[in-house]
């Protein structure tokens, strides 16, 4: 049986391998691109026929202090002569200490304990565990769309796509409310605090069936596998009080937008809330396996037994999230984002104007979603579109992902230049225009 390939056929060597990966890999996977990898470097990636890519995807949001940073390497490297794995549920070691004593400088002061773990749906579980553990009440509230990860309790949070949760019910006790979209907002007006009212009337309602029993509300700052939407700086202060009103705790996701990639090092630190609960993985190993949920110590106070994992605080995983964070610091890489987001936002309002399939252009920093339609005046999603974009994108050596329904999802390294900024924008342009035509 021949494969099927995702835009153009690829070289000999990825056919090869792509044909043995249909017969022994799990067929839930979704593969953007018949791209195999082979090597990275910086902002770069290379497929094992030797063609070469600009990365704007950073291998999903993971790679923020850029592809096999040499300092990272070399942290694993030291520490993989002194031991990989330490069994850190049953015995104590020093490494995750300092990763945690580290993590905690780049967070608000009351955000001072952490359970460690090996991912994003991990750091979700750990936090929805803890929310329900810490207020001894039933039910949590997130948001559609909202991605959370696809373990059962953050697959109860989720409500993305249908695909995620179709014959995997019952859930946990969650109820959602609808995400703020000022691109598609019901009431016709993408005013801001129009749109910011009425999604937190509609939030304060489902919070209100949940009685006295509301545990928590889970928020991604940014909705990101959503499709890259900035929600109102209202609403998210909204959600806060919200949460005060009803003695909820909200637990702030932060798995993708974390790590400075939207300027900040939180992302909800850009709407100026205070979160009781966070979650992060992605670029905080600097590409291996890492996830922290991160609270003060009050909230924090299951006990032991509650909560625990084999592989959280490996010790190979947090020498590379020590060097990751010190070299994010150090390098500046928010300052770096927050730069050259600017810079790319300038040029795709620019498209915008330029391009009839181009509908909304929003993002922080490195973390930018352009939503592709039918046409500006109807804004029908335009999926096809969206796709044949990415695909031409890829055939002239630009790797970008999709998001949301019809969105374009933009997030390179944190480490890219001005020069890699303008190349993407321009392959991306010539992208949209012959899928225009």
């Amino acid at each position: 049986m021949k494969p099927k390939f995702i835009c153009r056929s690829p070289g000999k060597k990825s056919v090869k391998i792509i044909q043995r990966d249909s017969k022994v890999i799990s067929p839930s996977l979704t593969r953007e691109y018949s791209f195999v990898f082979k090597r990275s470097k910086g902002c770069y990636i290379w497929d094992v026929d030797g063609r070469k890519y600009l990365d704007f995807s950073a291998s999903v949001a993971v790679m923020g202090a850029g592809h096999t940073n040499p300092v990272v390497s070399k942290a694993i490297a030291a520490q993989s002569r002194l031991g990989y794995h330490c069994g850190f549920s049953d015995f104590y070691a020093e490494l995750p200490v300092q990763f945690v004593e580290q993590l905690v400088t780049f967070l608000p002061k009351h955000l001072n304990t952490a359970f460690l773990s090996n991912s994003g749906t991990e750091a979700i579980e750990a936090a929805y565990k803890l929310a329900r553990w810490h207020t001894n009440k039933k039910w949590a509230v997130a948001f559609k769309p909202a991605f959370h990860g696809r373990t059962m309790g953050s697959l109860s949070l989720t409500n993305s796509k249908a695909v995620h949760k179709n014959r995997f019910g019952p859930f946990m006790p969650v109820k959602h409310a609808p995400y703020p979209y000022c691109y598609r907002c019901p009431s016709g007006k993408d005013k801001h605090n129009t749109c910011s009212n009425l999604y937190l009337s509609e939030l304060e309602k489902i919070m209100r069936q949940c009685k006295d029993n509301l545990a928590a509300v889970f928020l991604e700052p940014i909705a990101g596998e959503g499709g890259y939407i900035v929600p109102p700086k209202g609403f998210v202060k909204g959600v806060r009080e919200l949460c005060d009103k009803y003695d909820a705790l909200l637990c702030d996701d932060e798995v993708q937008a974390g790590c400075y990639r939207t300027g900040k090092f939180l992302a909800i630190e850009n709407f100026g809330v205070k979160p009781d609960i966070v979650s992060l993985s992605k670029a905080i190993g600097g590409g291996i396996p890492l996830g922290a949920t991160v609270a003060n110590k009050k909230i924090m106070d299951w006990v032991p037994g509650t909560h625990a994992n084999t592989f959280g605080g490996n010790l190979l995983a947090c020498a590379a999230g020590i060097a990751t964070l010190k070299y994010m610091r150090r390098k500046r890489l928010g300052e770096n984002a927050a730069r050259m987001g600017k810079l790319m936002m300038k040029r795709l309002h620019e498209i915008k104007e330029a391009h009839e399939i181009v509908g909304d252009v929003r993002g922080l920093g490195l973390m930018i979603g352009v939503e592709i339609v039918k046409d500006k005046e109807s804004k029908r999603y335009g999926i096809g579109e969206r796709n044949q974009i990415l695909c031409k994108a890829s055939e002239k050596g630009l790797l970008l992902l999709p998001a949301g329904t019809s969105t374009i999802r933009i997030c390179p390294p944190l480490v890219l230049t001005k020069t890699q900024a303008l190349q993407g924008m321009d392959i991306l342009e010539d992208a949209i225009r012959e899928v225009s035509q």
